[in-house]
């Protein structure tokens, strides 16, 4: 990105509209209005799951990333701004702890992501949207995905100096397929894009923060807390290890879903690319990744049950609240997205 001279930055995607008296703090300071910033006792009244603090979070994780216009660069490690981001962050991470078991058996806490449900559970957004095949929920659920999969794998990566041996070499492994394995065609967040364009969805980096409800905000946010320690190394495993496991019978519902919808074979080919992808990745998770990390370092055992079971704790919100919206019939979204440029045809049954 790049920036004028005092490290200000002239392009990228604008700053989210703040949604609580926290963000608004966050907002305006970033925007050069140095007002209060947030204290750790207004942090800690703020529902740890709620809009305000999962907004404040996000904002301040995206500083790490690819930044937002008008924001100078230099505020990444501003003091005041990281102080008020660790008062967030463990408010969040205690709530999500006190969700959580605390156990060390990483075998146990394995086992079930690997068993696939013999059927529909009323639970499962993939099964949903297999079944229904409704355009309206599949354009929502991708948009509210596309906060995380247009930064795929980045999250990840930031474990692999934290990593050695076995654990490093898979984990490289498996990032470079995440990364397009050398073709910029390829990447994982490009396929991502051209899956939004197939559905008449804004490809633009962030395009959809503000229509994104705390759940799926809390989902990426996670990642970004445990990235960036490298305490949380065992954590950031494990909600690897999580998703690597459980993608590959998701995507394959999810392919099936935008094909029964219409959708073209570049909304298609995001979640085939991942059945068989996925599928091989989940073998060298749970071989190498983990293995390779509990033989050198035994005592994460715990951080890597915390990583799984937070990763299922946040998802199973989300899940909640489409479900809950879609079968009452309407938006999941804070605000409803424009309609298609030019409708796909209607499912069959639909």
């Amino acid at each position: 990105m790049p920036t004028g001279p005092s490290g200000r930055a002239e392009a990228g995607p604008r700053l989210p509209r703040p949604r609580g008296v926290l963000s608004a703090a966050v907002v305006a300071y970033l925007t050069g209005n140095r007002t209060r910033l947030p204290s750790d006792d207004d942090v800690h009244r703020a529902d740890p799951f709620g809009d305000d603090l999962q907004l404040l979070m996000y904002v301040l994780y995206e500083t790490h990333y690819r930044g937002f216009a008008s924001v100078d660069e230099e505020l990444e490690w501003d003091p005041a701004v990281l102080a008020v981001r660790s008062a967030a962050e463990r408010h969040f991470l205690d709530a999500v702890r006190a969700q959580t078991s605390g156990d060390a058996d990483v075998a146990k806490a394995v086992e079930p992501l690997l068993v696939e449900p013999v059927g529909d559970d009323g639970t499962s957004v993939s099964h949903h949207l297999l079944q229904e095949a409704s355009l309206w929920q599949l354009r929502e659920y991708a948009a509210l995905r596309s906060l995380y999969h247009l930064k795929e794998a980045d999250p990840h990566l930031w474990v692999v100096p934290r990593l050695q041996g076995r654990a490093k070499a898979a984990m490289v492994a498996i990032e470079y397929d995440e990364f397009g394995a050398g073709r910029a065609e390829d990447v994982h967040a490009r396929l991502f894009a051209d899956l939004m364009a197939d559905l008449s969805l804004n490809t633009a980096y962030g395009a959809y923060v503000d229509a994104a409800p705390s759940e799926a905000l809390a989902t990426v946010n996670l990642m970004s807390l445990f990235g960036l320690h490298r305490s949380l190394r065992g954590a950031l495993v494990g909600h690897f290890a999580a998703v690597e496991i459980t993608s590959s019978p998701g995507s394959r519902r999810l392919a099936q879903a935008l094909r029964r919808a219409g959708a073209g074979p570049a909304a298609q080919r995001f979640y085939t690319e991942h059945v068989e992808a996925d599928a091989v990745h989940e073998q060298i998770v749970r071989r190498e990744v983990i293995g390779g990390l509990l033989e050198d370092e035994p005592w994460l055992a715990a951080d890597i049950v915390l990583g799984i079971e937070a990763t299922e704790l946040l998802e199973n919100r989300l899940a909640a609240h489409l479900l809950t919206s879609w079968r009452e019939g309407r938006t999941a979204l804070r605000e409803p997205l424009k309609p298609a440029a030019s409708p796909l045809p209607a499912a069959a049954g639909s």
